[in-house]
């Protein structure tokens, strides 16, 4: 009798055993994050027993919103292999023209204070994507410079001056301390918009081209997929998202300056890149940025709360944002190694 000659186990470190760890890693990065949410609260609330009450969870969820909102946008522009350098200015701008709104009309509709930002945020990012998509300047160049333009334009409008809590009707203030159904505004806005988020890229052909053009641009090209009208609606919805946290932010705060959520964008990419989203384009899900953001939020709440210095405080934040590129870059190295393994020559 013939025996068949059964396939050799993977030798430790050999690149099959290495791309399988790989994988390994992939598919249960999310859940990996959850688990280190969960182990760090447990940490901080033994040091502290007020961390894990009611009001100061509700306050993690509430400051963790507009980061969270920023995210989905700069998830979407980083797929693209792009990034967005300009959001903070955005959203200064946003804010602060609806505060001047506000302060002029103070009987204006809440509503449609909120669609004035966006309509700023929105007219910021139609003009990022225009530089990019067509134009073709690089990205980080274009928001670079928009960021500078769009600071000025807030400076400009303001004169330089404040508007702060006293010239702010009641009604605007309360379009992000309010509640929907007992759930802060800023948290239900956050979930509608994740939502919508989830769909979009899960469910709609617009959504599945983003990825591929993140994956292999010339592919995308050659596929007969318009690269210039997805990234130009990539920049637009994340100056639209901008706009819409720039009120919200204005609202939250009570106050609009110039050098408003200066800043900010280093943040939302933090959150983006500790939810498992590459750099290198191509990758990225829903479920991986609102752990980001929450994680952010975790460390923004907790770590004043057990006395850390504010000079550890940034060493942590910036350790943890590094061993997340470094676990993002080693998986993609692993899966894309797996794949030109599977390949029959």
């Amino acid at each position: 009798m013939k025996t068949i000659a059964q396939p050799a186990a993977p030798v430790a470190g050999t690149p099959s055993e290495k791309t399988s760890v790989s994988a390994m890693i992939a598919k249960f990065r999310e859940l990996g994050l959850l688990l280190f949410i969960i182990l760090m609260s447990l940490a901080v609330q033994l040091r502290n027993p007020s961390f894990l009450t009611w009001e100061n969870i509700n306050d993690i969820a509430t400051n963790t919103a507009i980061l969270a909102i920023l995210s989905v946008g700069m998830m979407l522009v980083i797929i693209t292999r792009g990034i967005d350098l300009s959001i903070g200015a955005t959203l200064a701008l946003s804010g602060m023209v609806a505060a001047l709104t506000v302060k002029q009309m103070p009987d204006m509709h809440p509503a449609l204070v909120l669609a004035i930002g966006i309509g700023v945020g929105l007219l910021c990012g139609m003009v990022l994507g225009f530089l990019v998509a067509w134009v073709n300047i690089l990205p980080i160049i274009a928001t670079l410079g928009m960021m500078n333009v769009f600071r000025g334009l807030t400076f400009e409008t303001s004169g330089g001056k404040w508007v702060s809590a006293h010239q702010m009707p009641a009604s605007f203030k309360e379009i992000a301390t309010g509640s929907l159904l007992g759930i802060n505004n800023l948290i239900a806005i956050a979930i509608v918009i994740y939502i919508a988020a989830y769909y979009f890229v899960s469910y709609t052909r617009t959504g599945r081209r983003i990825y591929a053009i993140g994956s292999n641009p010339d592919s995308a090209v050659i596929s007969g997929i318009r690269t210039g009208r997805v990234l130009w609606l990539v920049y637009t919805i994340m100056g639209g998202l901008s706009g819409l946290a720039g009120v919200l932010w204005v609202s939250k705060f009570a106050s609009a300056q110039g050098d408003t959520a200066s800043g900010y964008e280093l943040s939302v990419i933090a959150a983006c890149v500790l939810g498992g989203v590459s750099i290198a384009g191509g990758v990225g899900k829903i479920s991986g940025i609102i752990l980001g953001s929450i994680l952010l939020g975790i460390l923004n709440n907790a770590m004043p709360m057990i006395n850390i210095s504010p000079f550890w405080q940034m060493f942590i934040q910036g350790s943890i944002i590094l061993i997340a590129v470094l676990i993002n870059a080693m998986v993609k190295r692993g899966l894309d190694r797996n794949n030109l393994m599977r390949r029959k020559i």
